[in-house]
């Protein structure tokens, strides 16, 4: 198993905390991982975008010029990724921050409302867990909910490990929320 994966959003979304987090349960899971993030020198506001491997097998190079996911939650950055997901592969977008539907027939797209979800959970912050949760739900949780929850503690300060539960119900929202297109 091999996932090439790109996260990408403007920043303030929580797309580098999502890909940290995602590559480090790849590393409690035993799974070989690459984290590669990168962002402009504005940061919040500006665009950010992460790209994670998680592996079974020795990765021989983090750079990409395609991806197996695209997680886009903003238009510039469907209109970037849209054409790099290989043939096959998953586009899975936030419906608040997309004015253009995407429209390929060769991938399997997915909505998620993240940003909805987490205004009615009443905490902004979680909104990037809720896109994890549903990424985990459509590939088949190819991570299990344990290494996630384990690396929300190492990732996270300790001063917000007391979040680590409110987290995984937003992970769990996620993946009740998520709705293929058609």
């Amino acid at each position: 198993m091999k996932k090439e994966i790109i996260i990408s959003g403007f920043g303030g979304q929580g797309v580098l905390s999502m890909g940290k987090i995602l590559a480090y349960s790849g590393l409690v899971a035993g799974k070989d991982v690459t984290w590669m993030p990168a962002y402009g020198p504005e940061q919040r506001g500006g665009t950010a975008n992460v790209t994670v491997i998680v592996s079974d097998d020795s990765i021989s190079s983090p750079i990409l010029s395609s991806y197996d996911i695209a997680i886009v939650l903003n238009q510039p950055s469907l209109d970037k990724f849209l054409p790099k997901v290989k043939p096959g592969g998953l586009l899975i977008y936030d419906g608040n921050g997309i004015v253009n539907s995407p429209l390929r027939g060769d991938i399997t797209i997915y909505r998620i409302d993240a940003m909805a979800k987490a205004a009615e959970m009443h905490n902004n912050k979680v909104f990037n867990m809720i896109v994890l949760g549903g990424l985990l739900q459509v590939t088949g949780s190819f991570l299990p909910d344990d290494a996630l929850e384990h690396a929300l503690y190492k990732t996270l300060p300790e001063r917000h490990h007391d979040l680590i539960p409110l987290n995984m119900e937003a992970v769990a929202e996620g993946k009740k929320i998520i709705k293929q297109c058609v």
